[in-house]
């Protein structure tokens, strides 16, 4: 239903077995891609999910190692003969950056919406039933978070439908969500249709330190990609100071937001060997996988419900 692929899981500095920070959905045949750091193109092309199909490029923040891939993949997006128009989403201040960088590739076969989102309010954003949401986090600059939700439709209801009393022959066009009209009575599809299904929820966030709002935000996200800049407890020191997160405070979040699984990444370049510490997440939160290049998943709606 939704793949997704982590490209890069290095944070601050590309190092030989990482590349810098970002990830790639794909959802009906269309994708959607979260930063670009140095080396995404690369590990695009290893992946082999292809560029043109790109419609959405959502940034975290404007620090370099989020976003410096941006230019050359705008050109290689521009080379695959994409002609539709680009949205890129990004926090307040981005736009200046963004245009900034474009200076490196001026002239493009498409053109490119920007789209704030802001610190307190955020994005909602709809393409089709999959629905993108942000929250402001706590980082050095303007940085945000993202929420990707797919709606589940609901499921026909014929019991419900026949004692409606609903024309057998409008049953196909309100189950699609249809209102119709016959013989100058309006049937609904709320006629037909079952009890609302939860759909899937995947959560993005990297450079913040810990915060209620965020637990919340991330609730019940089928899967929470969550930064862990630094392994050891004894590095919060450090963790406060830069304004990122330590592996058993992304793994709290995970916890108390009742999240299904927690992905780990953005791992410091002196932090050879992130599996070393594993315990220091799953010890909090038992389902803790440590990201690495072009990990992939596929996340599909529960078959029982």
């Amino acid at each position: 239903m939704l793949d997704l692929c982590l490209l890069g899981c290095g944070g601050s500095l590309p190092v030989p077995q990482r590349s810098l920070t970002s990830l790639l959905l794909s959802y009906n045949g269309r994708k959607i891609l979260i930063d670009c750091g140095e080396g995404t193109q690369v590990s695009m092309k290893i992946l082999g999910w292809g560029f043109k199909t790109i419609d959405v490029i959502c940034f975290t923040h404007a620090h370099a190692d989020h976003v410096v891939g941006l230019p050359g993949l705008l050109l290689t997006i521009a080379n695959s003969e994409r002609e539709e128009p680009l949205t890129i989403i990004g926090p307040p201040g981005f736009l200046k950056i963004l245009n900034g960088l474009r200076v490196l590739c001026p002239q493009l076969p498409y053109d490119i919406n920007f789209i704030e989102a802001n610190l307190e309010g955020g994005i909602n954003l709809s393409i089709d039933d999959l629905s993108i949401s942000s929250i402001g986090l706590d980082h050095t600059i303007s940085c945000v978070g993202y929420s990707f939700y797919i709606a589940r439709a609901r499921k026909f209801d014929p019991d419900r439908a026949r004692a409606n009393k609903i024309p057998i022959e409008l049953w196909s066009r309100l189950q699609k969500g249809e209102r119709v009209e016959m013989d100058g009575t309006i049937y609904y599809p709320d006629m037909v249709l079952g009890e609302s299904r939860q759909g899937l929820k995947l959560s993005y966030f990297t450079d913040t330190r810990p915060f209620h709002g965020l637990t919340d935000f991330v609730k019940d996200s089928d899967l929470l990609i969550a930064e862990g800049m630094y392994a050891d407890d004894e590095e919060i020191d450090k963790a406060i100071k830069n304004k990122h997160m330590l592996f058993s405070e992304a793994a709290t979040i995970a916890r108390d937001a009742q999240v299904k699984e927690l992905w780990l990444t953005h791992f410091s370049p002196s932090l050879s060997n992130p599996e070393d510490y594993i315990k220091n997440a799953s010890d909090i939160f038992s389902n803790t996988i440590i990201g690495s290049d072009r990990l992939t998943k596929k996340l599909t709606f529960p078959q029982n419900t």
